[in-house]
């Protein structure tokens, strides 16, 4: 019988867990590339919104654009190339239904196997199944496959709170949301 010293041991362990963290890490690490890429698609819908918007008011003077630190600017995947600015009918169209970038296809699994469909449409159909029952946020999310990181999350928060100020949705309580009334 081989006997494996405590030193050997000790470094198998150590491989273990080090083995273990970089799973881990890497999980954690696609989490927050779909959330930076989400961000980024959103950065992009909201300038080129702020850009048509700005185009419509002749007599404005346009603002400076907002200082941003240079180690957010360099982080933004070099991919994304800018998108063509929509024309003034567009931006009505846009403005007058209350759809956000948010209620877009959002990125799915590395495999391609879940893609997201609109928001909003996902969220007004589980509540017409949920009938009069009471959901939070993250049971709305995690019906919709979108409980995978807070970004995701998020966004079914704040599509919430929009539904909300639109009467689609109504609060009942703190974290807590019913179908509204018809």
């Amino acid at each position: 019988m081989v006997s494996v010293t405590p030193k050997a041991r000790n470094i198998e362990i150590t491989a273990e867990g080090l083995q273990e963290d970089l799973a881990r890490l890497e999980i954690q690490k696609q989490a927050l590339e779909r959330e930076l890429a989400a961000v980024t698609a959103h950065l992009g819908s909201v300038q080129r919104a702020l850009s048509a918007l700005q185009a419509l008011m002749p007599e404005a003077v346009p603002p400076a654009p907002a200082a941003r630190p240079a180690d957010v600017v360099a982080e933004v995947p070099a991919t994304a190339a800018p998108a063509p600015v929509p024309s003034a009918d567009e931006v009505e169209d846009a403005v007058g239904d209350g759809d956000r970038a948010e209620d877009d296809s959002g990125p799915g699994d590395a495999d391609g196997s879940k893609t997201y469909g609109k928001l909003t449409e996902q969220i007004l159909a589980y509540f017409a199944d949920a009938g009069n029952t009471d959901v939070r946020a993250r049971d709305v999310a995690s019906a919709l496959g979108r409980d995978t990181d807070s970004g995701s999350i998020n966004a079914v928060r704040s599509t919430l709170d929009r539904l909300v100020g639109q009467s689609r949705v109504r609060r009942v309580g703190r974290g807590l949301y019913r179908a509204a009334k018809r």
